[in-house]
């Protein structure tokens, strides 16, 4: 298996199969005062290492770690470039990767990506390059730091959660807070950066949680292989049945 990139030598990658790149993007944001700035990224980083692991003919390229957290600029320690530079910095990659690569597939682990992601994918969809985005979500998943989050960091990196400090945010559903969100950042609507509770979070369902998210994202590493005209198999047990009956699901997650 090729190592990750900024591990590679350009002579095993020359020699690698180069059909898939992986590039995990997050964000650096506050995420309350029990959770690392780093989570969405993270999270995106761990699934793509899952997803290289398991397919080891993939690349893996380093994560993009800061993304568009505009909406947490009233916390110190945010850091974002906004959703126009965030766009020229995925087409400037992509349209070099795509040089080594056929395809790129994006793991995207935070929401306010969604924009620059979709203004960059349509650009270059346009200029003929293959693209693809998976957006690191959960249909059950609280907004912000709550439970989705802390578990999953249970889950990835315990040693990064501050549990003592975990303490209830605003529970109030995300579609009646928007008008206040968007007037002013998730400090008018949580002053602790909390949109959810995650007091009673658990690594055990964190697994759970991960598991969950990985097996989409499987399926699209499979497909893209499969359309590729290669067989691949995953090293573990992730049975192609199981990608098939996902798909649906996938190909919403891909189409950004």
């Amino acid at each position: 298996m090729p190592e990750p990139l900024h591990h590679a030598r350009w002579p095993d990658i020359a020699a690698a199969q180069r059909t898939l790149l992986l590039w995990p993007i997050g964000s650096t944001e506050q995420h309350g005062p029990h959770l690392p700035m780093g989570t969405d990224t993270l999270i995106a980083q761990a699934l793509a290492d899952a997803a290289h692991q398991l397919f080891p003919a993939t690349g893996l390229a380093p994560a993009q770690p800061v993304g568009a957290s505009g909406e947490h600029e009233h916390f110190p320690g945010t850091l974002s470039i906004g959703t126009p530079a965030l766009t020229q910095i995925v087409v400037e990659f992509v349209r070099h990767a795509t040089r080594h690569w056929a395809h790129v597939l994006i793991i995207n682990g935070h929401g306010g990506n969604h924009d620059a992601l979709r203004e960059a994918v349509t650009l270059l969809t346009y200029e003929g390059r293959s693209v693809h985005v998976h957006h690191a979500t959960h249909p059950d998943a609280d907004p912000h730091a709550g439970h989705h989050e802390t578990s999953l960091l249970l889950h990835l990196h315990p040693h990064l959660v501050r549990t003592d400090l975990a303490a209830p945010g605003n529970t109030t559903p995300i579609s009646d807070l928007m008008p206040a969100l968007r007037a002013g950042g998730t400090a008018a609507v949580a002053p602790n950066g909390i949109l959810g509770d995650p007091t009673h979070a658990t690594a055990a369902h964190g697994r759970s949680i991960f598991h969950q998210m990985l097996r989409p994202l499987l399926t699209t590493v499979h497909a893209l292989f499969q359309g590729a005209g290669i067989t691949v198999r995953p090293q573990v047990p992730f049975t192609i049945a199981e990608a098939d009956r996902n798909s649906a699901t996938t190909a919403s997650s891909t189409s950004t």
